[in-house]
């Protein structure tokens, strides 16, 4: 005889209209936008149900709470997911949002945007970046309760969860963030894996056949796997346990069907990355027993089961404030920096002790006075850390008498990333989002293609990361075009957003670091291998953070004859041309531009007075792409630049053979001035 289903529980039968109410606020989002994924929001509603439910930390009302939770979404394309669960929850964040999904100046973009959205904690899209971001907050959180947790008193606390899909698996960025996290063993960081098996081509075993949990075990985390998508128990239990591994990261695997519901859709790609379409979402709906109108349907029940987050998350803040209150009573100082380091104030006079070089000081190379000024910065700033993707000797990255970061000591300053660029940028990313910190990371400038993705994004988020990035040119030498940078130059400069700062002495590496402290955004320091002497000039020490400023000027009434302009190991050059044709009376100025993107900023009267509109004899030295210069070199003005690839030869080789050299920019600013 058939058995009969005994009837839900009350609490049984919420769950699973909340569930429903999801699935159908994501589909209903897609239709109207008439663009987006609905497969993952209806094939994950129930894992992400039980997590915002039933284990996140937040509150509602202050998505900026600093001991909340950090929930990341790295599966991008899901947004509507995520959307779906701040509206419920109690955001900031109407049903009227979530109608303009997609739509111009809407709070509901096609990927989550920090900073557009309340509750939003990252950016993501480009599938990898999330989970390696959520490495970073995770990295963060142990760092700082290493540092401020005392006895009882714990006001750095918190987990890190994310949502992950088969893409996520599958990109490289995220291999070696899930690597560098069970290296650390990075407990408090907890992975939900959508494993859906489904891709926009199709199934993934047309590409992916891997054992996942495998490769996580064998770096170090601990795995479990759900094989009912939609058994809420067996997701919270396997969440509950996961929290209960405080020693390893943990991936949970959980099996699900992309766009559960749908009678035709339902494990299809068809699901993946387009709408239902009008009849399909009929369909759905009718065997979901969900209410075919109105859409974007709320039951009264449902909402009030989820608005518990409201009060629930004012009670922990609440809680939370409280402990706080006595830990200032008990520990004043770590409060008080605490706080300081969250809001991202800067102590005062940080600034003060900066060295400042002298020509005896040199020859130098950028990168050892940047090393120099590091050290000086992180004995006032103790937020200040990082490392480099192994290449601390070679970028000075190292911070002298501090420990390193280490896994079951957190307290250590220096990171060793690993030869992993990409993640380092990602991680340095979730760093910074967190707050608390300043991440810094490190590595050769031509690798910086290797972590450009997520140098964008820290752009894009507007994120105080700071990038290391010695053996700028052609002046690397030997090691030849592989790992001399040509056009990264031009590439950095283009992200909007980032400022590039590539310093011509020492004294300007000082002002660099100064710069990218007091930035908001994220910034590019280019430094040299080879030595550069340290030069004299009258100007302002801190005029280089005004992006460009006359580092030597001969010119009458403030028009000069000609203008030589260069940024880093070219400014030495500029320098000394200018000496010879100042010797035969000619009124020459030399403009230093370590960066574009701060120059651009000043107002049109400084810039016009650097560099006069009617001046029209100008030379552009930089041993990198021409591209871009043109701005500044005008239309009858020349750029000696490297428009091809290095060589493998001794730096002064390479410099002759190209064409920087004295002779050389002499050579051109006389052929400006019609002496040839």
């Amino acid at each position: 005889m058939p058995t009969t289903k005994p009837p839900l529980t009350a609490a049984a039968a919420v769950d699973k209209i909340a569930v429903n109410t999801i699935r159908m606020l994501a589909a209903d989002a897609v239709q109207r936008a008439n663009s987006g994924h609905p497969g993952m929001p209806m094939g994950a509603a129930s894992m992400a149900y039980v997590l915002w439910t039933r284990h996140l930390k937040h509150n509602p009302r202050n998505p900026k709470w600093p001991n909340r939770d950090r929930f990341v979404l790295s599966a991008g394309h899901a947004s509507v997911l995520l959307y779906s669960l701040l509206h419920l929850t109690g955001y900031d964040l109407s049903i009227e949002e979530l109608k303009r999904f997609r739509q111009w100046g809407s709070a509901t973009p096609g990927h989550p945007e920090h900073g557009e959205t309340p509750g939003v904690e990252t950016t993501t899209g480009p599938l990898g970046q999330g989970l390696a971001n959520a490495v970073g907050m995770a990295l963060a959180e142990a760092r700082l309760a290493a540092e401020f947790n005392c006895g009882d008193h714990r006001p750095v606390d918190h987990h890190t969860f994310v949502i992950a899909s088969d893409g996520d698996m599958m990109e490289g960025v995220q291999a070696e963030a899930a690597s560098f996290a069970g290296h650390l063993g990075l407990g408090k960081l907890i992975v939900l894996y959508d494993d859906n098996k489904i891709t926009i081509e199709g199934e993934t075993a047309l590409a992916f056949s891997e054992d996942v949990l495998a490769r996580y075990a064998a770096c170090g985390w601990h795995t479990q796997t759900v094989t009912d998508g939609n058994d809420l128990d067996a997701i919270d239990a396997a969440i509950h346990a996961a929290k209960a591994k405080s020693d390893k990261p943990s991936l949970i695997a959980i099996e699900t069907r992309i766009g559960y519901g749908s009678p035709n859709r339902e494990n299809t790609a068809k699901a993946h990355g387009e709408p239902l379409g009008e009849d399909e979402l009929l369909l759905t709906k009718k065997q979901l027993g969900w209410p075919t109108e109105p859409q974007f349907c709320v039951p009264d029940e449902v909402a009030a089961h989820f608005h518990r987050a409201v009060a629930e998350g004012k009670s922990s803040e609440a809680a939370w404030q409280q402990d706080m209150e006595r830990y200032s009573d008990v520990h004043p100082q770590l409060a008080a920096e605490l706080d300081r380091r969250t809001r991202r104030d800067l102590p005062p006079n940080w600034d003060v002790d900066l060295p400042c070089f002298e020509p005896s000081d040199g020859p130098m190379a950028t990168r050892a006075a940047s090393g120099k000024v590091l050290n000086v910065l992180a004995s006032t700033l103790p937020e200040l850390l990082g490392g480099s993707a192994d290449l601390a000797g070679s970028n000075k990255t190292l911070l002298d008498g501090h420990d390193d970061l280490v896994r079951g000591s957190f307290k250590g300053r220096n990171l060793r990333f690993g030869v992993r660029e990409h993640a380092m940028g990602a991680i340095m990313n979730g760093m910074a989002l967190h707050r608390g910190l300043r991440p810094y990371g490190g590595t050769f400038l031509i690798f910086s293609d290797y972590m450009r993705p997520s140098v964008r994004l820290a752009a894009l988020m507007q994120q105080p990361t700071i990038y290391v990035y010695t053996h700028d040119s052609i002046g690397v030498g030997e090691d030849g075009p592989t790992h001399q940078p040509i056009e990264q130059l031009a590439s950095l400069r283009a992200i909007p957003g980032l400022v590039v700062f590539r310093p011509g002495d020492a004294n300007e590496t000082r002002e660099a670091w100064a710069a990218a402290i007091e930035e908001e955004g994220p910034v590019a320091i280019a430094l040299t291998r080879q030595k550069l002497p340290v030069l004299e000039t009258d100007a302002d020490p801190k005029a280089a953070r005004c992006g460009a400023y006359v580092f030597s000027d001969a010119s009458v009434a403030g028009k000069p004859d000609i203008i030589l302009i260069a940024s880093g190991s070219e400014l030495q050059l500029v320098v000394r041309a200018y000496d010879r044709l100042c010797e035969e009376g000619i009124a020459a100025r030399v403009v230093s531009m370590p960066s574009w993107e701060l120059f651009e900023r000043q107002e049109a009267e400084y810039r016009d007075a650097v560099l006069p509109p009617d001046v029209t004899n100008r030379l552009v030295v930089e041993a990198g792409a021409t591209f871009g210069w043109d701005r500044y070199a005008g239309d009858y003005g020349l750029v000696i630049g490297i428009d091809r690839f290095g060589a493998s030869a001794p730096s002064p080789v390479n410099m002759k053979e190209f064409g920087f050299t004295v002779e050389n920019v002499e050579a051109k600013a006389r052929v400006l001035l019609g002496q040839t």
